[in-house]
């Protein structure tokens, strides 16, 4: 259907825009994107962790007992235990109340600022995990680790898509991804070896994550604040000039303008969140900060990554051979978040969301299939079907990696206009970790009850959620970002709920 699509060559002054790609620009979105890298090393090393041994018969006795017991029950529930799946989902619970208290920090301080206490919570929740001693210190850790992502998951997207210029917004924002993608491995390679460190490889695989916290800290320190944010915090001059800086050239009159009438649009605002619900902000309310944030879970990616090792060993794998298995699949990941950096902007988002959609909801009718029909009941999976669902699983990856994974962060980062971005992001943040966390409390248990049936909900749910973007996304490729709300008056069902014209501005 051809209304999926508007034309985006109808904007304000976009034309007008100058910039060149400097060095000083290239460090602060590096620095920055680390924030990426926390996500991304806590996702890789938690379920490496919880499929330890060490880790298991320490804080989780029963479960290790379960796992080398060998009984005639079903292989799906080796590790169905509902405080176990709460030391993974603890973590995202809290991100999801350390996101409101982002949100004013990312406002009233700037972006950089909550990069920075994000690292330090995320420090202090590695430390903590490294040396605890019971399931209560775990969980405390795992809440410092939450708010810590909280912070940077609510400004690092925000921070990329504001510092780049519109034609590679796409690319740099999905540096974010790439970080996370990075993290993932790298946490899987960590425990592919502290797995042999008996008994406390697993204290040193959770204690790493202080790496990339301090990285982040120290290199944020030396981080400039964004124009638009400085912009809204009132300081112009300084705005002007860190906008002159990041874009090379002196010529910004053009985009600086747009970034000071739109933040005087944001000071009459003052209840960003109420703002949220505006007739004017629907469609970005519910695409962005309801849709697609839930949908980056449903598909049922995060799942495979939590618990990669402890599902490669429910379908048979040994210890190390599932450990290595969430390697490969995690290669897959970044080679996915590369394919897409490099191309988004050429080929636009809805393109990737829709040609990855059909990929994963094919394999994932592939993987029930075989599940259904050569697994279960503790017999031993047969070596080619083995291979043949690692390979369908890195396909599923691959295709994420290149879509719902990176454009999950861009997408919902550029919708939003200036005086409602930061209230925006915390929402997007929110309904993120509520679907993260209800999915990691859940998936074990499903995977246990269900069996081979999750797999066919989750093609369901990729089935369905590709269908909204085909109907309802506008692509926002190489579209400034202050000018994304003039996409919603062209298309050909939102127009209808925003208006058409200059007076649709007002509507509420």
């Amino acid at each position: 259907m051809a209304g999926g699509f508007v034309d985006a060559g109808n904007l304000k002054r976009a034309h007008l825009y100058e910039y060149k790609i400097t060095g000083y620009f290239i460090f602060a979105c590096i620095v920055a994107a680390l924030g990426g890298s926390l996500f991304g090393y806590d996702l890789g090393v938690s379920g490496g962790v919880t499929s330890m041994d060490d880790f298991l018969v320490e804080f989780f006795p029963d479960v290790y007992r379960r796992k080398h017991a060998h009984l005639r029950e079903t292989d799906y529930c080796k590790y169905d235990d509902q405080v176990l799946t709460l030391f993974t989902s603890s973590l995202y619970f809290a991100a999801l109340v350390s996101t409101f208290g982002a949100s004013y920090v990312t406002r009233s301080r700037g972006r950089r600022a909550s990069i920075l206490v994000g690292a330090v919570s995320f420090f202090t929740g590695a430390l903590v995990n490294a040396f605890a001693k019971n399931i209560t210190m775990l969980i405390i850790g795992r809440c410092f680790l939450g708010a810590g992502i909280g912070f940077s998951n609510q400004a690092v997207p925000l921070y990329l898509s504001e510092m780049a210029p519109a034609k590679v917004r796409g690319a740099v924002n999905q540096l974010f991804q790439l970080t996370t993608c990075l993290g993932i491995l790298v946490a899987n390679f960590i425990n592919y070896g502290t797995e042999k460190i008996h008994p406390w490889g697993w204290r040193l695989s959770l204690g790493l994550a202080t790496v990339p916290a301090t990285i982040m800290f120290v290199g944020g320190i030396f981080l400039p604040e964004t124009p638009n944010s400085l912009v809204e915090q009132g300081k112009l001059e300084e705005a002007r000039r860190v906008l002159e800086k990041v874009r090379g050239t002196t010529r910004v009159d053009a985009e600086f303008a747009d970034l000071v009438d739109a933040s005087n649009e944001a000071r009459a605002i003052k209840h960003p969140f109420r703002n949220l619900l505006a007739r004017k902000n629907r469609p970005q309310f519910i695409i962005g900060a309801l849709a697609i944030p839930a949908f980056q879970q449903l598909t049922g990616m995060n799942s495979i990554l939590f618990y990669a090792p402890v599902l490669f060993q429910s379908l048979g794998f040994s210890n190390d051979a599932s450990l290595f298995s969430s390697v490969i699949t995690n290669a897959a990941l970044v080679v996915g978040a590369l394919i897409s950096m490099a191309l988004v902007d050429k080929f636009g988002r809805r393109a990737f969301f829709l040609e990855a959609g059909t990929e994963m909801f094919f394999v994932m009718i592939a993987v029930t299939i075989t599940l259904a029909l050569k697994f279960g009941e503790g017999k031993p999976i047969p070596k080619g079907i083995g291979i043949f669902l690692v390979i369908a699983i890195c396909l599923f990856v691959l295709a994420y990696g290149r879509s719902w994974g990176p454009l999950g962060w861009l997408v919902p980062s550029e919708l939003f206009p200036l005086e409602m971005r930061s209230a925006g992001q915390s929402v997007v943040v929110c309904v993120n970790m509520i679907f993260t966390a209800l999915i990691a409390q859940c998936f074990l248990i499903s995977l246990c009850h269900l069996k081979y049936g999750i797999f066919l909900l989750f093609g369901g749910l990729i089935f369905i959620m590709s269908a909204f973007i085909f109907f309802f996304l506008p692509e926002t490729k190489q579209v400034p970002i202050e000018e994304v709300y003039l996409l919603w008056q062209n298309h050909w069902f939102w127009k209808r709920i925003v208006g058409t014209g200059p007076s649709s501005a007002s509507q509420v």
